[in-house]
């Protein structure tokens, strides 16, 4: 990453949008284009009881996507999630920006992503990007949540697929609420699972993101069952989080 091209900026909050039962998403005001890839994270800092803190979260929405910047976390226990729970519209915030490889502008014809929760952030962005630019890419995501009520943007690709017709999502829950009427996947993604949905698996390029372990055993799994080259698996841990 070019230095030259990190930008630091103050800014504020415009919007809180809630996503799921324990997932938010923060958007922050842009008063000028700021150049950053699908994918790509960056650095935010706020105030808790007046002292500066910072984390790095993926961002959420596309470079299409104009006027502000997004992030999308869970909101869990510790001292930072509370901070951001309590953020209201117009508090101060800074960001620092772009940052992470994790990226996508059309560079392969054919994609695939294996993706565990709130991984799913960046991804949203890429996918988002590839649909509003009408890239010719062909796109897989393979998607897995606790349960139904752990989905996050779900309808938002239900309006990307519907717009995109080379984007298709598979959703695999570890434990349906209810498995009458779920009609996806159950389980953590194999590679049975994999050569099922994705059965041109040989010539994809791979992204898979989502928490440490879990990357580790997807890569482990595409690299050492499936055959496909570390040079085709592109990853990115969320940790902490």
């Amino acid at each position: 990453m070019n230095i030259k091209n990190i930008k630091v900026f103050e800014t504020e909050v415009i919007e809180i949008i809630k996503r799921t039962y324990n997932v938010k998403s923060f958007r922050f005001m842009l008063s000028e284009d700021v150049d950053f890839k699908p994918g790509q994270f960056f650095h935010v800092t706020i105030k808790i009881d007046g002292q500066e803190a910072s984390k790095h979260f993926s961002i959420s929405n596309s470079p299409t996507e104009k006027a502000y910047l997004e992030f999308t976390k869970k909101i869990t226990d510790s001292e930072f999630s509370h901070a951001l729970d309590n953020l209201k519209i117009g508090d101060w915030a800074r960001i620092k920006m772009p940052f992470g490889n994790f990226t996508f502008t059309g560079e392969y014809e054919k994609i695939a992503f294996l993706i565990g929760g709130i991984g799913i952030t960046p991804v949203r962005s890429i996918c988002k990007f590839v649909t509003d630019k009408r890239l010719d890419t062909d796109i897989i995501v393979l998607y897995g949540s606790k349960t139904e009520r752990d989905i996050i943007f779900h309808e938002d690709f239900i309006r990307m697929e519907a717009e995109n017709k080379k984007l298709r999502v598979v959703y695999t829950l570890d434990d349906p609420i209810d498995r009458a009427s779920w009609k996806g996947r159950v389980g953590f993604i194999t590679s049975e699972m994999i050569k099922e949905e994705i059965p041109d698996f040989v010539e994809r390029v791979f992204y898979t993101c989502g928490p440490p372990k879990m990357v580790d055993y997807i890569k482990k799994v595409l690299h050492e069952e499936l055959g496909i080259d570390k040079e085709k698996i592109i990853s990115e841990n969320f940790t902490g989080y």
